[in-house]
């Protein structure tokens, strides 16, 4: 039978020990169907240096001499196989008891195999394929790289539970068939229906007399339905892993991996900060971890929050009553209305990956970095799976990660001493991947580092790196060309995907996990940076321009009163071609090498404030506002200010924002702070006085520190996670049980006036002044 071809999304790796040897385990995701490929009879493999070779060989299946050296000590190596992957891990255990440098011990079996192939997300196929039940299946088929990058198959899970049986008593899922949202549902039924729940397609919901056929009927479902990517709020650490203790209590097999395989869901660990999921043939997605891995940013990611915030729509139950309580009590009541807030999270949750194009993300980064689809973090892993071939190509292997030495730590981004005031017409000029850029300008490489040449580009901290052949400079350059080609093409996933692995990269060299940390490496591209900042202001100041600002890659140029916006913008654009190009003939004169540096024009604040430390003189830092735009498009930009903060109150909030509106657009605004003081004290602004803050951890845990949330969530008859209070005479009071008269006073003094003091003091003027209050306290 001749061999089949197919092209495909590589979903999920396993390795296993087996009497014969390694199992390597990898599920394909094609447009035919899924396929597993299995590649039994595997070795596991690290590198020894010659010389100490001989411990070896009383432990090792074989030993085969490479013309491989270390990377620190150019020693040439031995492979040294085993047919065990727990053997090799022993092996190891010894080595460091026996003072025997191992390398690439701690490569796992799965990852060096694709590593090596250079296959990442996208992968071809070869092999002949044997048909199972809902699956295909390949042994020892042949991997090879791939751009290939299909369509996955998602759906969106949700369960309620019961806290005081602990039961699951409904489990939702929801997804798009052809453009048509669909969902399914499966309740327990509750022993105070008397009928049925009316008004529910019974298509779409399964009704069931116990928890064991609720779970037994799902698993049915979700395997019939047979889905690539799994996606939910907190999904793994409280849906996936509250199935996991329910199904074993209930004495049922968690099989929800494709073919029947068991399904694991791990709780932190030493080396994971949050729960993994492993699922053969499919991948977890968790909506909040992946969002912030793509750095995006919110007030809150509790799923109310993020939907109101991307959409203005939110959950069926406000957050702010004690859901726990509410779930029964729809359960036993109204499940009709049950049934609709657990398929609304789902919803919710399929329109925030929507809208966040986060599965494309997903994609992108696997391909970038060959990372597993669903992890989170992973940016040591990245960095191995893109550095380690290109390092053995090169003729060299490189050290275990525990045999990392943490010397000096590099310092972090520069920021300038600010220069605080009320300004005209301020430019930020921002270097462009500020840390990638100087690592390809300056040669900064761990081979470069440890390779020593007659011709070397200096680092810091006795730094020098090789210019020949640099393996770090190259893929960062081949990034940078893609991510140029990701904008072209307006494709938001991939750029992002590429901008936030080009800036790991200094992080990951500066970690104590990756194995090739090393101060030297670090230092070089952060004091390179403070020495590009300051150097930089150093020559806008010589053209006659104030810098008064600068934040680790930009810096803030003040142009003032004597031009307009227009004549900023002109000259602040020709300003920065002179640095550039002075930046180019400085670093081919001092260094000769080619300048990757790159200042862009990013901002114009036709009106700026950057306020003083609270109670001091000194200028802030990471904190200012700036009206952006021109005519009837103008906003204000806030950065660490007070109504950019969550642990403010509405009121003053808005007060800010329409405080600096004024200001800003030189309209009147001492009587706007008088009326609003007026107004709060008449009791006309009471809504806006609401603070409100989550419970990170139980009541009884405060004990020392009790901070005003809990006081006031303490004074609730049962408390939810989160909680909105007022602070009165007799202290915080919850929402909905205020007994005691507003403190307004305390509003005044420790919301209003601080709001208003950042700008006020660069009018020569203060809050007490314009209203007369006595301000005891900021």
């Amino acid at each position: 039978m001749s061999d089949s071809n197919f092209r495909g999304t590589l979903l999920t790796r396993q390795w296993r020990d087996t009497p014969s040897g390694i199992e390597l385990t990898f599920w394909v995701a094609t447009p035919s169907g899924p396929i597993q490929c299995v590649i039994p009879n595997q070795r596991a493999v690290c590198f020894v240096p010659q010389e100490q070779v001989e411990f070896a060989r009383q432990y090792a299946t074989a030993i085969t001499p490479l013309d491989l050296q270390t990377l620190t000590g150019g020693e040439p190596v031995s492979a040294v196989y085993f047919n065990h992957q727990r053997a090799l891990i022993e092996f190891r255990d010894l080595c460091r008891n026996a003072k025997v440098t191992v390398c690439e011990s701690d490569v796992k079996p799965a990852d060096r195999f694709l590593m090596e192939r250079f296959v990442r997300c996208g992968v071809g196929v070869t092999g002949n394929v044997v048909n199972k039940t809902g699956y295909r299946q390949i042994i020892n088929p042949k991997f090879r790289p791939d751009d290939y990058i299909g369509q996955l198959r998602s759906v969106s899970l949700d369960i309620e539970t019961d806290t005081n049986s602990e039961q699951v008593i409904s489990i939702a899922c929801s997804w798009q068939d052809n453009g048509v949202r669909q969902s399914r549902v499966f309740i327990l039924k509750h022993l105070t229906w008397s009928s049925l729940p009316v008004a529910i397609d019974r298509q779409k919901l399964s009704i069931h007399d116990s928890e064991v056929r609720l779970l037994s009927e799902f698993l049915s479902w979700f395997l019939a339905f047979d889905p690539d990517v799994i996606i939910g709020w907190n999904l793994i650490g409280f849906d996936l892993a509250y199935l996991q203790k329910r199904f074993a209590v209930r004495n049922l097999a968690f099989s929800m991996g494709r073919g029947g395989a068991h399904a694991a869901i791990l709780p932190p660990g030493s080396r994971a900060q949050i729960f993994t999921a492993s699922i053969p043939g499919r991948i977890a997605i968790d909506g909040i971890e992946m969002l912030r891995a793509a750095f995006w940013n919110f007030e809150s990611f509790a799923l109310e929050s993020v939907a109101q915030s991307l959409f203005g729509e939110g959950k069926l139950i406000d957050e702010t009553v004690d859901k726990t309580a509410e779930i029964r009590r729809l359960h036993a009541h109204e499940p009709v209305k049950l049934i609709a807030y657990n398929v609304r999270d789902c919803e919710l949750v399929e329109d925030i990956f929507e809208h966040t194009n986060l599965i494309a993300f997903v994609l992108q980064r696997s391909q970038l970095t060959g990372l597993a689809l669903g992890r989170i973090g992973g940016s040591v892993a990245a960095f191995d799976n893109l550095y380690l071939p290109a390092l053995h190509r090169r003729g060299f292997v490189a050290g275990d990660v525990a045999d990392v030495k943490i010397e000096l730590s590099s310092p972090g981004g520069f920021v300038l001493d600010s220069v605080p005031g009320l300004y005209r017409n301020v430019i930020v000029l921002d270097f462009k991947s500020l840390y990638p850029s100087i690592i390809r300008s300056f040669l900064i490489d761990p081979m470069g580092l440890a390779v020593k040449g007659d011709d070397q580009v200096p680092g810091f901290h006795g730094a020098s790196f090789s210019r020949d052949q640099p393996i770090l400079p190259e893929l960062i350059a081949g990034l940078w060309s893609a991510r140029d080609e990701a904008k072209r093409e307006s494709n938001a996933a991939l750029s992002q995907a590429i901008k936030i692995i080009m800036n790991s990269f200094y992080g990951v060299l500066g970690a104590s996990g990756c194995r090739f940390h090393h101060h030297q490496l670090a230092s070089s591209i952060t004091r390179r940076g403070h020495e590009i900042i300051q150097k930089t202001r150093e020559w806008i100041e010589q053209v006659g321009y104030s810098v008064i600002y600068g934040d680790t890659d930009s810096v803030f140029v003040l142009f003032g009163d004597e031009f307009t916006p227009e004549q900023t913008r002109d000259l602040g654009n020709r300003l920065v071609d002179v640095l550039n190009e002075r930046w180019r003939k400085t670093l081919f004169d001092e260094y000769r090498i080619e300048s990757f540096l790159e200042l862009e024009f990013e901002t114009l604040f036709t009106r700026f404030l950057m306020p003083t430390v609270r109670g001091d003189i000194k200028g802030s830092k990471k904190r200012y506002a700036g009206l952006l735009g021109e005519n009837q498009m103008q906003e204000i930009v806030f950065k660490g200010m007070e109504s950019v903060r969550t642990d403010w109150t509405p009121l003053a909030r808005q007060f800010q924002r329409e405080l600096y509106r004024r200001v800003f657009h030189d309209e009147p605004y001492q009587e706007f702070i008088r009326d609003t003081v007026r107004e709060l004290q008449d009791g006309a602004r009471d809504e806006e006085l609401k603070y409100r803050k989550r419970l990170r951890k139980p009541l009884e845990t405060y004990t020392k520190n009790v901070p005003p949330h809990v006081q006031a969530a303490r004074k609730l008859p049962r408390a939810g996670r989160w909680i909105s209070y007022f602070v009165t005479v007799n202290g915080p009071e919850p929402e909905g049980f205020v007994e005691s008269q507003l403190d307004y006073e305390h509003y005044i003094e420790r919301q209003l006036a601080p709001a208003a003091n950042s700008l006020l003091t660069c009018l020569d003027t203060d809050f007490e002044q314009i209203t007369g209050a006595q301000i005891s306290m900021f």
